[in-house]
């Protein structure tokens, strides 16, 4: 049985979670290409997933976007290389980085006031733009 998979100190997938799919790839490789299926499909049942706390989880969601599916499993597809093991290796680093990007807590914005001095600058900016509206009025007949 292969070893887990270390995403933190306390998060780790289990290979029960990862299945793996081959299919023919597109793109470069020749007469290759139409008998030897080196593109993977990587699925990961994160919904399922027992080490995955729920707010890591809505952020995986959040992030994977299109890839997120309605049962609630991320799909990562690699055939940007040649190898079988190679597309297999980048679809196992894309899943990693995905989850360990998801582990991490967005910074809580602080809202800031305006200062005195830009509020100023933008009063003014509006006045000089209305100056410049006014002065291309026609003039009164007066």
């Amino acid at each position: 049985m292969p070893d887990p998979i270390r995403i933190t100190e306390t998060i780790s997938l289990q290979p029960w979670e990862i299945t793996e799919t081959f299919a023919r790839a597109s793109g470069p490789g020749g007469q290759n290409v139409n008998k030897v299926e080196t593109a993977v499909v990587l699925r990961f049942e994160a919904a399922r997933s027992p080490n995955l706390p729920p707010d890591v989880k809505n952020r995986l969601r959040r992030l994977a976007g299109r890839r997120w599916t309605q049962d609630g499993a991320v799909i990562i597809q690699a055939d940007q290389y040649r190898s079988q093991s190679r597309n297999r290796e980048d679809a196992l680093e894309r899943l990693v980085e995905l989850v360990r990007k998801a582990t991490e807590r967005p910074k809580r914005r602080i809202p800031t006031k305006p200062t005195r001095a830009s509020q100023r600058r933008r009063m003014d900016a509006k006045t000089q733009r209305g100056q410049v509206k006014a002065l291309r009025q026609t003039p009164d007949a007066d």
